[in-house]
């Protein structure tokens, strides 16, 4: 009896450590990559930062333009662009995907057309970027006949929306049920509940929700390849074509100059910095609601 129980449990135990050993090479593969990534990024992208003949760091990349090959530069009208672009996109995306988060955790639920609305928002938050870019060049930048970072904003609202949509509806589905029923026994109304009682207690989660959204965009470089295209100099009219990071690294790392190759690291690190530093501040709130 015990002989025809050891079979079963020794082929489990070898299934068990084949799966584990297999989990472990594909992590060891994966971390490899992304070290080998990261490794060419900081040395290259680092590089950017300081000059080229060794004579210290590079300010001009925080107090110049993007120049014309072989002259000084930087990168400020850029950074300038894409930060102008990504606040203007998470003000529409927030105010849109906070209220509709709410109405699905709060009223729709699992109506009919919650559901449909639910779906639609999922469709939206694994759509391609390009095709986000495409869409809004059509409604927006081919009928005025011209690029504009006004453009550019709106299609990043547009992929940021959904992902602070789903995120806000999770976060709200987990408040106690408790909390609305206190509430209303006060006698507060359906909607002061929500503003007073549900949105303060989901508070950080929802802020990590748009966090994350923020890094979702700020590296796109499609969307606004169809919309906002790039501009040489600083300027700060969003009606007008806007440089943005994402654009000059596509432009300039493609380019036979050493200049432009060196000023499209920079900007490569400098997203990939970002991206970082938001995901940990949102982890970080994240975590401490969590043990709160």
């Amino acid at each position: 009896m015990s002989m025809a129980n050891a079979a079963p449990r020794l082929s489990r135990r070898l299934g068990e450590i084949a799966f584990l050993a297999f989990c472990w090479i594909a992590t060891g593969i994966a971390l490899v990559a992304l070290t080998a990534i990261l490794w060419a990024l900081v040395k290259q992208g680092g590089g950017g930062f300081f000059k080229p003949n060794g004579g210290g760091i590079d300010l001009n990349i925080f107090t110049k333009s993007t120049p014309a090959p072989g002259n000084e530069g930087g990168l400020l009208n850029a950074i300038l662009g894409s930060l102008m672009m990504c606040t203007l996109a998470m003000l529409g995306a927030v105010s849109v995907g906070v209220l509709a988060g709410t109405w699905l955790s709060e009223f729709a639920r699992e109506s009919r057309y919650g559901k449909v609305v639910r779906f639609l928002n999922d469709v939206l938050l694994s759509a391609p970027s390009i095709l986000v870019g495409l869409f809004v060049y059509e409604i927006l930048v081919a009928p005025l006949k011209g690029f504009s970072g006004l453009a550019g904003a709106v299609a990043l609202g547009l992929i940021a929306a959904p992902v602070i949509t789903r995120t806000t509806e999770d976060v709200l589905r987990l408040q106690p049920v408790a909390l609305r029923e206190a509430s209303v026994a006060l006698g507060a109304p359906v909607w002061r509940t929500i503003f007073a009682v549900i949105w303060k207690a989901a508070q950080s989660g929802m802020l990590t929700g748009a966090l994350l959204a923020f890094a979702r965009i700020s590296g796109e470089t499609a969307p606004l390849l169809f919309t906002a295209l790039n501009n040489q100099f600083l300027s700060l009219d969003l009606t007008k074509p806007t440089a943005n990071l994402p654009v000059v690294i596509a432009n300039f790392a493609l380019t036979a100059y050493d200049d432009w190759r060196r000023l499209a690291w920079a900007a490569a690190l400098l997203i990939t910095a970002t991206v970082l530093v938001v995901t940990m501040v949102a982890r970080t709130i994240l975590r401490g609601s969590a043990r709160s």
